[in-house]
């Protein structure tokens, strides 16, 4: 598609903030176009860049998981089952699914080594979950 929709998402909200929410007659209907536009920027970058981050995240999930190692058989057995997915789509929909999924076994992993008191491991989750936060964090600019 051209333009693409981050573009026309762009566009539209350029138009929306610089020259339709000017006209607007009170400050309520000015607050909530600037907020769609807002919106509209975010969804942009979301667009551009929502594969991408959601791709990244499963994998750096998917690595921990081969790298851990944990005493509990069923756990083990488990973190393994997850390392060898992969994602079988890059749909939001279908990768939003699978990064649920391993959001699911990271939650029970970290449970496990703080319940352990495994520094190391709980280290490596923070790493992947600060990559993640970082990934995902939103800019106005």
């Amino acid at each position: 598609m051209k333009p693409e929709v981050d573009q026309i998402l762009g566009i539209s909200a350029g138009t929306l903030m610089g020259s339709l929410v000017p006209l607007l007659p009170n400050t309520f209907a000015i607050g909530g176009a600037s907020l769609l536009g807002v919106m509209m920027t975010l969804a942009a970058q979301e667009y551009e860049r929502g594969a991408d981050i959601r791709a990244a995240e499963n994998a750096d999930m998917r690595a921990l998981f081969r790298d851990a190692k944990v005493a509990d058989g069923k756990l083990q057995t488990e973190l393994a089952k997850a390392a060898a997915t992969e994602d079988r789509s890059f749909r939001i929909s279908a990768l939003n699914a699978e990064n649920t999924e391993l959001r699911r076994v990271l939650i029970r992993l970290q449970a496990y080594a703080e319940e352990h008191d495994d520094r190391a491991l709980e280290r490596r989750i923070w790493d992947v979950l600060k990559a993640s936060a970082d990934r995902r964090l939103l800019r106005l600019a």
